[in-house]
């Protein structure tokens, strides 16, 4: 049944995206739901929506639109309804199960609760899924950028991040302190600040299914599991060895481990092979950097998987060109991987890349390949002419400073 809504209009003429023998059935005007998101939301909201709907207008000749429907989260949500975010909000991207959104606002040591952990946590979101691609002609500190083209899948509800913490001196911070000291034996510091890291079976294996089954679809070569491991035994070494019995058992024509290419194809990997192999998370930071191209799909626990992401984009132009999502079996939330920058709201200046590159993941998402990948080349192009926004323009020579919306306009025109 159709939710209800208090304050979110349903557009005129769209369509609910269905499921159809567990697959997504999209329509050619599929309603999405669109958080505009705070701080510099607002600008490259309005950017990408204009580049989305060009490139579809174009690729598909009006045969296929995206009915955008606005629904809420962070100030205009608490303008609205009092709440950062209503239950509403949660009812519409259950229903319609596609949904794009802007960075949210979360101050730092207080207040609320992170918007972003309470979307992933509550619509169980449990891959973020973050591709990293060098664009030619980004500036870029590694001597070969282009060796970057990673999939890091990034398990999104537990580790350090479950919210499941105590302040230093609180009552129940001390209440948990005494009963570990008391019960199992430890000797944690009284005036220690304490969280709890579950790392689970259940979350590790649907994390890691779906990172193989997107090297199978995307015809990849490997399944990386980082972790740490020889430190955190029972959490980050269990995610390693949950996952090598996930790949055994629900993919076992599939994939083989790295010993197996070694003992039973003597380092000659067969087609239609992929191979799961671990590293040691600090080993793999060095490794993202000397041996880049030897790593396909990254599958990491939580923590990792944020230092990870932000590690590889920084080795292609930034988060300014770094799409995500946070994605469940059906359900994908396509959003900016950057924070709300308050200092440049409303300037119009800053990059819409991230969320522009977002959207072309969900344009794939919803089968319409053809748009995407319009929109991909039209921004390399754009790039390559060195006509940039002005984070990009500081670090090359002879480039023109656009606006935020005017490098919208340049994209769309370099469309073909």
């Amino acid at each position: 049944m159709a939710p209800k809504f208090k304050k979110i209009v349903i557009p005129a003429g769209g369509q609910r995206i269905t499921i159809k023998n567990k697959k997504l059935s999209i329509p050619n005007k599929p309603i999405i739901p669109v958080i505009e998101g705070d701080g510099i939301g607002r600008d490259i909201m309005k950017a990408t929506r204009i580049v989305l709907d060009a490139a579809v207008k174009k690729a598909y000749k009006g045969r296929k639109k995206i009915a955008w429907m606005d629904v809420y989260a962070g100030e205009n949500a608490f303008k609205l309804y009092k709440e950062w975010i209503p239950q509403e909000t949660f009812d519409a991207i259950k229903y319609y199960y596609v949904a794009l959104k802007g960075p949210l606002t979360t101050p730092i040591g207080g207040g609320f609760r992170s918007l972003n952990v309470t979307l992933r946590q509550v619509l169980n979101l449990y891959a973020c899924v973050r591709p990293v691609r060098f664009f030619k002609g980004v500036p870029s500190p590694v001597k070969a950028p282009e060796k970057m083209d990673v999939c890091i899948f990034r398990e999104n509800t537990e580790d350090v991040y479950s919210g499941i913490e105590w302040k230093k001196g609180t009552k129940d911070a001390k209440k948990v302190i005494n009963w570990i000291n008391k019960n199992m034996k430890k000797n944690i510091r009284l005036d220690s600040g304490i969280g709890i890291k579950p790392i689970s079976v259940k979350a590790t294996k649907d994390l890691v299914r779906k990172a193989i089954q997107y090297a199978i679809e995307h015809k990849l070569k490997s399944v990386t599991l980082m972790h740490k491991g020889n430190i955190m035994k029972y959490t980050e070494g269990a995610f390693r060895d949950w996952g090598y019995q996930l790949a055994a058992k629900e993919f076992p024509i599939r994939t083989i481990t790295e010993d197996q290419l070694w003992d039973k194809y003597k380092g000659k990997q067969p087609k239609n092979k992929i191979v799961i192999k671990d590293r040691i998370a600090d080993s793999m930071f060095q490794q993202i950097l000397t041996r880049t191209d030897e790593y396909d799909v990254i599958a990491t626990p939580n923590l990792n998987g944020d230092y990870m992401s932000d590690a590889a984009a920084a080795q292609v132009g930034g988060l300014g060109m770094a799409p995500g999502a946070n994605m469940a079996d059906f359900i994908g939330l396509f959003e900016a991987t950057h924070g709300t920058a308050p200092k440049y709201a409303d300037k119009n200046m800053v990059n819409p890349g991230s969320l522009i590159l977002s959207g072309v993941m969900m344009l794939e998402y919803l089968g319409w390949d053809k748009a995407a990948t319009m929109i991909v080349k039209a921004v390399e192009k754009t790039i390559i002419k060195k006509t940039v926004t002005y984070d990009l323009h500081r670090m090359m020579k002879g480039a023109k400073k656009l606006s935020t919306s005017k490098y919208a306009e340049a994209i769309i025109s370099n469309m073909k």
